[in-house]
């Protein structure tokens, strides 16, 4: 073969062999920024909740896509980006990392550790947002969610995969009744995530070092939007941990998840939504903001054994101005959620704690989220707490009571005094029971009032010391005849003992 062949023959063999290596990406330039939101062009082919990448490893989100332009917010700092900068394309919808090393750890709305202990060994991402579970892969709710206070759990009780939303003005305890649910779940199974929307960074760390004193960072995760943080990163949190729950409830675990709070994710989309241009309705919102808290709650579930048996149960927390649970944003949270816990704070004030309005706070699952001893023992402690507020109203204009009428104001006074609880104190469920049963066997109506806490507590250490096999049974789900009547015998035996 001459040398002119083997040449061609080469050439051919690497022309058969060549791929073609050309890489295209699609590149737009900012026309505009302001305040966390830019303008962009060149982005034709941009899709919604698109990540963009901006100069200085910078990412935002595409959310208004418009025939000629892209309207994005970004997410960290945006102070260097300026007119003209390069915008690029990663093809990829807007998505957190998810895994077991996030548990115990502190992230923030895109995902990214922020508690100093390094990085997170994460391989899988989910996307941030995802379509709700539909009605064919979800089971009935019907296994509690024990929050360890009393209150809530005899008289609204929440259910795993239920959507229990905590309203009421500031400073009335939203965020204590959420910690203590988190509290009361050691040794439970359960993954929590907290997500603090817009709060203080010292808030935050003050919850942390909390959670951390108590043995909580165990099973939970934070993920916090600072106050000094960007609106798009207050509005961003609450579905990144949503996400992070999924991981969890794809495999079987159940999650509880508590939004601290979503009023003011609607503020942060509203000043968004406000710079992006869209058109404002009722209060300056815009009109799909429903759409913003909807499509989030929603994912909150019980899943089937088929879709892998786990439940996410969302405690939202709403914070209302005035007392106003009519406003824009409470009424259509109401509308999404399984029931509302009303703190109001005039009780607040007056030194009942949690401050649980009971005409107003209500749980559509009910009684099917509580065990059998709950259920038995709890109806009597809601008529007799129906008909003390009745009669304590009455009883203002009327100095002078029949010995029946005093007898039910003395038992409810009573009731009121035993459902008040200090924070970062959740009490086990067969402890409750024993507590209410008490109560409705007439044990503390002969005891002063400021002792009735005093003796409620000696009634629970006489428990725990003597008739712990009662509390196991109470514990497991038993409430026969006969345990019945040896837990009566037990309170008779400990009223003797006192006298």
């Amino acid at each position: 073969m001459s040398y002119t062949d083997n040449v061609i023959k080469t050439l051919q063999k690497q022309i058969e062999q060549f791929e073609k290596k050309v890489q295209t990406e699609e590149v737009g330039a900012v026309i505009e920024v302001k305040d966390g939101i830019t303008l962009m062009t060149g982005l034709t082919s941009c899709q919604s909740q698109e990540m963009l990448e901006f100069p200085g490893g910078v990412y935002g989100i595409a959310l208004n896509l418009e025939e000629e332009t892209v309207g994005a917010v970004i997410l960290g700092d945006y102070t260097h980006i300026k007119e003209g900068d390069e915008v690029k394309r990663t093809g990829r919808i807007m998505s957190t990392p998810v895994g077991d090393a996030m548990i115990g750890r502190v992230v923030n709305a895109v995902g990214d550790a922020i508690d100093g202990k390094g990085e997170l060994n994460t391989k899988e991402f989910y996307p941030v947002e995802r379509v709700a579970p539909g009605v064919m892969t979800r089971e009935p709710v019907n296994t509690p969610m024990q929050t360890g206070i009393k209150a809530i759990d005899a008289l609204i009780p929440i259910g795993r995969g239920q959507r229990e939303l905590i309203i009421g003005d500031r400073q009335t305890g939203k965020t204590a009744i959420a910690i203590d649910a988190i509290l009361n779940q050691k040794g439970q199974d359960v993954i929590c995530v907290y997500v603090a929307i817009g709060q203080k960074d010292s808030k935050v760390a003050r919850i942390a070092s909390k959670l951390q004193e108590a043995g909580a960072m165990e099973y939970t995760i934070i993920v916090s939007a600072g106050a000094s943080e960007p609106a798009p990163m207050s509005f961003l949190a609450p579905y990144t941990g949503c996400a992070i729950a999924e991981y969890f409830a794809d495999k079987g675990k159940d999650v509880l998840i508590i939004y601290d709070d979503l009023t003011k994710q609607a503020w942060a989309y509203r000043e968004m939504s406000l710079l992006l241009r869209r058109p404002p309705g009722r209060e300056a919102y815009p009109g799909d903001v429903f759409y913003l808290h909807s499509r989030l709650l929603e994912r909150a579930c019980n899943l089937n054994e088929k879709y892998g048996g786990g439940s996410i149960t969302a405690l939202p927390i709403i914070e209302t101005q005035g007392g106003d649970i009519s406003a824009y944003v409470p009424t259509n949270v109401i509308s999404i959620t399984d029931g509302q816990i009303f703190l109001e704070t005039d009780l607040f004030n007056r030194g009942i704690r949690p401050a649980l309005n009971v005409g107003l706070s209500v749980s559509r699952v009910g009684g099917s989220a509580q065990t059998k001893p709950m259920k038995k023992v709890a109806g009597s402690l809601k008529l007799g707490l129906a008909q003390f507020r009745e009669l304590e109203a009455f009883a203002q204009f009327s100095s002078d009571l029949d010995a029946e009428t005093k007898k039910q104001i003395d038992r409810g006074q009573r009731m009121t005094e035993l459902l008040k609880q200090p924070q970062f104190s959740p009490v086990p469920v067969e402890e409750q029971i024993i507590s209410i049963f008490a109560m409705s066997e007439g044990i503390f109506d002969a005891v002063a009032l400021d002792q009735v806490k005093a003796v409620d507590e000696a009634l629970l250490q006489f428990f725990r010391a003597s008739k712990s096999p009662l509390l196991e049974k109470i514990a497991s789900g038993d409430w026969s005849d006969e345990l019945k009547a040896d837990v009566k015998a037990s309170c008779a035996e400990f009223l003797k003992s006192r006298s």
